[in-house]
Parts: C-alpha cells; sequence; structure tokens
C-alpha cells in the first residue's frame, strides 16, 4: 500500500486487528496427536514383566559399535537373557526374545514384556511373535526414559563398574566381559531394591530363607546387646512384594489391597 502512497495503520496494529478477528494462525494443517497412556505394570514375583532394551559398546575404532540386548525380570532384577551382536535389527530381536521366553516356559497370558520404541521394540515381526506365544508386549511413550526405569538402571550399572573399558578390542572381547559381568550382576550384586539379595536368590525363591537366617543372627546379636540397639530389636530389610513400573496413586484400582 504504501509503494501506492496509502497509509492505513501501522503493522503492529494490522496484527492488533487480525488477532482480534482470529485470523492469525498457523495456516498449514497440523498433525494432533492423542496423549499416550502411561504404562503402569506390576509384578508379583518372577517373570512376571520383564523389561529389554540395546544398549551400544564402543568397539575398537571411532564410528565402530556393538550391540547389547538384554533383558532384565523387575521383580527380581534378575538378567534372564543378554546377547552382543554386530548390529541393532529385528530379526536378531525376534530370535532373542523368542529363544529367552522358551528357556523359561512362560505359559500364554503369564508375561509382559516392556520396552521403549526404538525400532526393534515395535518391529512388525516382534509383535507377531509375542502375540503367537501369548506374550503382552508394553512400550514407554515416546522419549520418557523413566517408562523404562530398571534396564536404564542396569546399563548405568554397567557402564560405571570400575573396569568398564573406554572401547573393546572387538566383538569377542565386549562378550567376554559381559560374561564376567552378568555373572557378578545375577550372582553376586547385593541389591538395595530387593533387600540387598542377589538378583538370583530373589528369582529362584532363595531370598525368604536366607531372610530368616540373617533374622536368626540380629536376634543373637540383640540377645547378648540389647544396650546397642536404642529404638528397637534389629531386623534384616524387608523383601518387595511387587515391582511397579509408574506406580498409580494409592487410590487406583490397580493397587492391590492389602494383605
Amino acid at each position: 500500500l504504501l509503494d501506492r502512497g496509502v497509509y492505513l495503520c501501522s503493522e503492529s496494529t494490522m496484527y492488533r486487528l487480525l488477532r482480534r478477528r482470529g485470523e492469525v494462525r498457523e495456516r498449514r494443517r497440523q498433525a494432533v496427536h492423542p496423549p499416550r497412556a502411561v504404562p503402569e505394570l506390576i509384578a508379583e514375583g518372577p517373570n512376571r514383566v520383564w523389561s529389554w532394551d540395546i544398549t551400544k559398546l564402543k568397539g575398537p575404532v571411532k564410528g565402530v559399535y556393538y550391540c547389547l540386548y538384554t533383558i532384565i525380570d523387575i521383580f527380581s532384577r534378575y538378567t534372564v537373557g543378554w546377547m552382543i551382536a554386530d548390529r541393532e535389527n529385528k530379526d536378531l530381536a525376534e530370535r532373542f526374545l523368542s529363544e529367552t521366553i522358551a528357556k523359561y516356559g512362560a505359559r500364554p497370558g503369564q508375561l509382559t514384556i516392556h520396552s521403549d520404541r526404538g525400532s526393534p521394540m515395535v518391529a512388525q515381526n516382534v509383535a507377531q511373535m509375542m502375540a503367537g506365544l501369548g506374550v503382552t508386549k508394553s512400550h514407554s511413550r515416546p522419549k520418557t526414559s523413566n517408562d523404562n526405569p530398571y534396564s536404564e538402571s542396569q546399563y548405568k550399572t554397567l557402564k560405571y563398574r570400575h573396569n568398564f573399558p573406554e572401547r573393546f578390542g572387538s566383538l569377542e572381547d565386549a562378550r567376554a566381559w559381559c560374561i564376567r559381568f552378568f555373572t557378578w550382576y545375577n550372582e553376586e550384586h547385593r541389591h538395595s531394591g530387593i533387600g540387598l539379595h542377589t538378583p538370583y536368590d530373589m528369582h529362584f525363591g532363595l531370598a525368604e530363607q536366607l531372610r530368616e537366617m540373617r533374622a536368626d543372627v540380629l536376634q543373637a546379636v540383640y540377645a547378648k546387646h540389647p544396650e546397642r540397639f536404642v529404638r528397637k530389636p534389629p531386623e534384616p530389610p524387608k523383601l518387595p512384594a511387587t515391582a511397579w513400573i509408574n506406580k498409580p496413586a494409592p487410590d487406583s484400582p490397580l493397587i492391590p489391597a492389602q494383605r
């Protein structure tokens, strides 16, 4: 208009008038995604809910990586399966999961397997395999790492180990290191989330007996030196009755009744 010698108003005034009439908006069609449901999973025993993920381990030179596939039982923290490969692949993922499910003899309807939304996790062949075996699949919300806390925590433990190398010299080198790590993690690591027991003892039903043995030792100490315990007699940490991914509010119907 100025090029034609006409002045109506300033630019800011024009935009103010357009906003008043709802004419200032994105003119392209925008996709509207429905909100993702929060995954809420409960395990009241072993082999009820597994969490699986893939992490990368640095190879001998820059740009070379090895892929570590792992499955952890969220109730016992036991690593039920792991695999090292030179790539991230949906066919490898299907074989890895199906062999692990068969190894533990999960019945149809018994097991839920949770993961994030990486391409092997949401692959159609993996979903079909799980459906055929009667396994329920569950996924994290996009870009929400807290929805897969057990796998994330395990990878942090792995990569913060004092002997975790900056790089692995070969695929065989990475596999040998992981054999030692997962043996330690399952059979020696005292996990605070399961009453300072090992995942092996928790997964295979030995933890309750070990807790009773610990209680006997503490009772003997208390009988001998009660003055050392001011508030109450000592007792070993309690064993958890459940494990959750995203535990709902206390008044939710998903929370089991106290027994």
